[in-house]
C-alpha cells in the first residue's frame, strides 16, 4: 500500500510539537518504518527515532531528517494552518507551528525510505534512519549520539540530510565546503540594582544597561569584522522588569551568533565578552555580568568528493538545470555532529519549496526579501507539491548513490 504523504504532512503540519516533545510525530514516524520493514527504536536521545534496513553487504548509509516545530503562531491562513499550543521550557504556554518546514522533512524521509525498499533489489547495503528531535535548540543530534547511537547501530560510511528553503520548487542547493555558518547561543545576565521608577539616581538601571549593550554589540559585525567576511551578531530576545514604576534589578539578552570558521568565531566571542563587560562597568555595575553559553553548534561542511557524488547524482534525477550552487547559508545545523563523532563525509543540501512562478515575480520586482516568506517566518509554509516529490527523489537518489 502506497503511503499518502500528502495527508501524511498535513497531519503533521497541524500537529506540531517543540522540542523534546515531538512524542505524537515520533510514533508517526516510527510506525511508518515499521510498516515499511525496518527495525526501529523509539527514545532515542529522548525523543529521536532509529530505523534501520539491512540489505545484503555493502556501504552504510545515515540519511536523517529533523522533526521539532517552533513557538511561532502560524499566519499562513492555509486550511491545514496549526491551532496548537504548547509549554515551553519556562513553563509558559505558547503557540506551536512547523515554521522551519521540519514536518516537509520527516515526510519526504518517509516517501524516500518507502521508494528505496521498494527498489531494494537494485542496490545493497545497509541505511540508517535518524529522525531526530531538538535541531532547533542544537541539541538533538548530540542526544542521540550521546545515548550511544554509534556503538548501538551500524557506523555510517557517509551521512546525508536535506532541508526546505525559500527556493524554487523543483530546484536543489548544494555546495562543498562550509554549507552553514559555526554558531553559538548565548545567555548574558546583567546585574543592576533595582528601585522606585521615580528614583532612577538610586538604582543602577539595567534596562539603560541592555539598551546600550545591545547597539554597542552591532558594531562587531559593522567595525570589527572584515566587510568581505562573514559574522551575525543578533540580539534576538530582551527580559527585563514585571512593572513600568520599576527599575529591576537585572535585565537578560540572549544572543545568537554565526561565522564561517574558528578565527572569526574567536574574534566575535572576544568582542562580545569585551563589549559586556565594558558596558557593565560603563553603568556602574557593582556586580560582573554573566555570560552562559547555551549551545555551541560546528559549521556544517560538505566533503567535497562526496558532494560531487550527490550533485551527479541530483542532476540525473532531476535534471541539469535543477542543482545550483546556493552559497553558504548563515543559518545553523546540528547534523555535522553524526558525521564528526562518526569521522565520515557529511553532505547536506537545500531543495525549494516555492512556486516558481511567484519566486519569479519576486525576484522580476525585486521583492524576494518581502515577498518571500523564509524559515522561522509566521507566513513559511511550502508548496505542498512538487516540494513532497522533489524532497522523495532527492534523498533517495543520494543514498542511492553510496549503495552498492
Amino acid at each position: 500500500m502506497t503511503i499518502d504523504l500528502e495527508a501524511l504532512y498535513i497531519d503533521l503540519h497541524q500537529h506540531p510539537e517543540l522540542s523534546f516533545q515531538e512524542t505524537r510525530t515520533a510514533g508517526i514516524a516510527a510506525q511508518h518504518l515499521r510498516d515499511l520493514g525496518l527495525e526501529v527504536e523509539e527514545g532515542v536521545g529522548l525523543t529521536g527515532v532509529v530505523g534501520v534496513l539491512r540489505n545484503g553487504e555493502g556501504p552504510v548509509v545515515w540519511v536523517r531528517a529533523d522533526m521539532d516545530a517552533l513557538p511561532v503562531e502560524e499566519q499562513t491562513g492555509l486550511a491545514y494552518a496549526s491551532t496548537a499550543k504548547g509549554v515551553d521550557p519556562a513553563g509558559t504556554t505558547v503557540p506551536v507551528m512547523h515554521a522551519c518546514g521540519h514536518d516537509m522533512h520527516v515526510t519526504a524521509m518517509i516517501g524516500a525510505v518507502e521508494k528505496l525498499v521498494a527498489e531494494r533489489s537494485a542496490w545493497s547495503g545497509t541505511l540508517v534512519v535518524l529522525i531526530q528531535p531538538a535541531e532547533e535548540y542544537g541539541a538533538g543530534a548530540r542526544a542521540m549520539l550521546d545515548d550511544g547511537l554509534l556503538a548501538r547501530y551500524p557506523k555510517p560510511d557517509v551521512v546525508l540530510g536535506q532541508h526546505v528553503t525559500p527556493l524554487p520548487a523543483g530546484i536543489i542547493g548544494v555546495r562543498s565546503g562550509t554549507q552553514m555558518a559555526a554558531s553559538d547561543g548565548l545567555t548574558v545576565t546583567l546585574h543592576g540594582r533595582g528601585g522606585h521608577g521615580s528614583r532612577p539616581h538610586a538604582t543602577i538601571d539595567p534596562v539603560v544597561m541592555a539598551a546600550a549593550t545591545v547597539m554597542r554589540l552591532q558594531t562587531i559585525t559593522s567595525r570589527e569584522i572584515d566587510p568581505q567576511g562573514v559574522a551575525v551578531v543578533t540580539v534576538g530576545s530582551i527580559h527585563a522588569g514585571l512593572k513600568n514604576n520599576i527599575i529591576p534589578a537585572e535585565a537578560k539578552l540572549e544572543l545568537s551568533l554565526r561565522y564561517p570558521n574558528e578565527d572569526v568565531r574567536e574574534k566575535v566571542l572576544t568582542s562580545v565578552e569585551r563589549i559586556v563587560r565594558a558596558e557593565a562597568m560603563a553603568s556602574g555595575a557593582e556586580r560582573e555580568p554573566e555570560i552562559h553559553t547555551q549551545h555551541t553548534l560546528p559549521a556544517t561542511i560538505n566533503d567535497e568528493e562526496a558532494t560531487a557524488r550527490v550533485s551527479s547524482a541530483l542532476r540525473r534525477a532531476l535534471g541539469e538545470s535543477a542543482v545550483v550552487d546556493p552559497g553558504m547559508f548563515t543559518g545553523s545545523e546540528d547534523v555535522s555532529w553524526f558525521a564528526r563523532d562518526a569521522e565520515v563525509p557529511l553532505v547536506f543540501w537545500f531543495w525549494g519549496g516555492v512556486d516558481p512562478a511567484r519566486f519569479a515575480e519576486a525576484v522580476a520586482a525585486g521583492t524576494v526579501e518581502k515577498d518571500i516568506p523564509t524559515n522561522h517566518s509566521p507566513f513559511f509554509a511550502p508548496e505542498i507539491h512538487p516540494t513532497i516529490e522533489v524532497g522523495v527523489t532527492a534523498m533517495s537518489a543520494a543514498a542511492r548513490e553510496f549503495l552498492a
